[in-house]
Formats: structure tokens, C-alpha cells, sequence
């Protein structure tokens, strides 16, 4: 056997004692769905205890479902928590196709990560406001209830102050999964056109907050169809290991 082919035979033996790229594909799909759980309590959650510009309403809604309110935060947490080994996979996925693009697409993402977490000491805040603590009775029923409001409208405001990252991210994301070559280019423009519409909520939100409009409901598609794929499909495994020699 010549040095050549020796190598080779290593190489092969080095790539078939590798986890298949599949396999780390179909976690980020399994992985989502997890991480979907933060929509509960942005989607339903709030939207189910939380009445705007009604505080009496809304305080009365979240104690006769506490129970509720607790498990939105806790959901929302565990998202996040499940968010930070989803962009390492997407690391591990889309690294031969540009390095550098990749770290930054992984740094944009978890700088958001303790933002939103951070934000939800507003929710828990909210809670204790309500716990009636001997050192709260110094308000008033109506003091109590404004407060409440005001934080739950103060994470609203972390919202959107994360949605910067949200959108960042999504660049060099879309970019990588674009020129990747073993994943659909449209899942890659569709990532770009979900990084745009949270950017324009951020946007939106703090220059013109009469303006009730939520972009990003309507663009965020992409990152659901790109784990949906994953889930599925997987990536074509011949093209991720050729991208995986050249950038070897």
C-alpha cells in the first residue's frame, strides 16, 4: 500500500468513527421544539392574563392563575437554556462552510440569550408584588397594581432590546445555510427576510410606538422551516463532508 492510499484508508476510517452530521440534525429539530416552548408564554401566556391598560384586571387574572404565569416563566427559561445548544450544533453544522461566519453567527446569539433571560426578573418581579410581603403593605392596593403593570410593560421593552440580536444573528446564519450546498438556498433567504423583520420591530417599537405592528410575526418562518428540514431532511451528508475535507 503506497503512502497515499494509507492516508486515505485513515482518513476514511477518522470520518466513519465521526457522528454522522444527521445526527446532530435531527437533535436541533428535536432541540426546537423544545425551545418553541418560549412562544407559550409570549403567545399565550401574556396574551391570556395580560389585559393592556387594564392593571386590576390583569393583577386578578395572574392570582387566579398563578399557576399559569409560573409556568410561562419557567417555559420561557428552559427555551433559552435549550437555545444556547442550538446554536452550538448550528456551529458544529455549518462550520466548513466559513469559520469565522459561524463564530460570529454563535456570539450574535448568545449575547441575546442572557438578555432575555435577565428580562423575566420583570415577570418574577410582578410576583412578588402580589406575594403580599409584610414590607409591600407600605402601598396601596393601587400602587401594587400600577407596579405590577409596569414591569410586565418593562419586559415588553427587553423584548425588543433583544430582538436586535434575534435579527443579527439571522445574517450570517441565512449567508452560511445559503452558500452551504447542503441545505436548500430558500431556507437561507428566508433566514435573512427573519433577521430584517425583527430588526424592523426594534426599530419600530422605539421610534414609533403608536405604531402596533409586529413584522417578525410574519417572517420568523424560516427558522421554524430550517429545524423543521433538519428534523426530516437532515443535510445532504456527501456535500456537508466534501465542504468538511476542503475546510480541513
Amino acid at each position: 500500500m503506497t503512502a497515499k492510499e494509507e492516508m486515505n484508508s485513515i482518513n476514511k476510517t477518522a470520518r466513519s468513527t465521526e457522528i454522522s452530521p444527521n445526527i446532530f440534525a435531527r437533535v436541533y429539530g428535536l432541540l426546537y421544539l423544545v425551545h418553541f416552548g418560549s412562544f407559550f408564554n409570549l403567545g399565550f401566556v401574556r396574551q391570556s392574563l395580560i389585559v393592556p391598560g387594564d392593571a386590576a384586571a390583569t393583577v386578578n387574572n395572574i392570582m387566579a392563575s398563578e399557576s399559569l404565569f409560573r409556568l410561562g416563566i419557567v417555559s420561557d427559561l428552559i427555551a433559552q437554556t435549550v437555545f444556547i445548544f442550538l446554536v452550538l450544533i448550528l456551529y458544529k453544522l455549518l462550520k466548513p462552510v466559513n469559520k469565522n461566519l459561524a463564530l460570529l453567527m454563535v456570539i450574535l446569539a448568545l449575547v441575546g440569550i442572557p438578555i432575555a433571560m435577565l428580562n423575566l426578573l420583570s415577570h418574577s418581579t410582578a410576583l412578588l408584588l402580589l406575594s403580599g410581603a409584610s414590607y409591600l403593605t407600605v402601598f396601596t392596593a393601587d400602587q401594587l397594581q400600577a407596579l405590577v403593570m409596569l414591569f410586565l410593560d418593562l419586559q415588553t421593552h427587553g423584548i425588543s432590546i433583544a430582538n436586535i440580536f434575534w435579527g443579527l444573528w439571522l445574517f450570517p446564519l441565512g449567508y452560511l445555510v445559503f452558500k452551504s450546498g447542503f441545505l436548500p438556498r430558500i431556507l437561507g433567504i428566508l433566514l435573512i427576510i427573519a433577521g430584517f423583520g425583527y430588526l424592523i420591530d426594534f426599530v419600530t417599537f422605539f421610534l414609533f410606538p403608536n405604531l402596533d405592528a409586529t413584522i417578525s410575526m410574519f417572517t420568523w418562518w424560516g427558522e421554524l422551516l430550517l429545524a423543521l428540514w433538519l428534523l426530516i431532511k437532515g443535510v445532504n451528508v456527501e456535500e456537508w463532508e466534501k465542504r468538511a475535507l476542503e475546510s480541513a
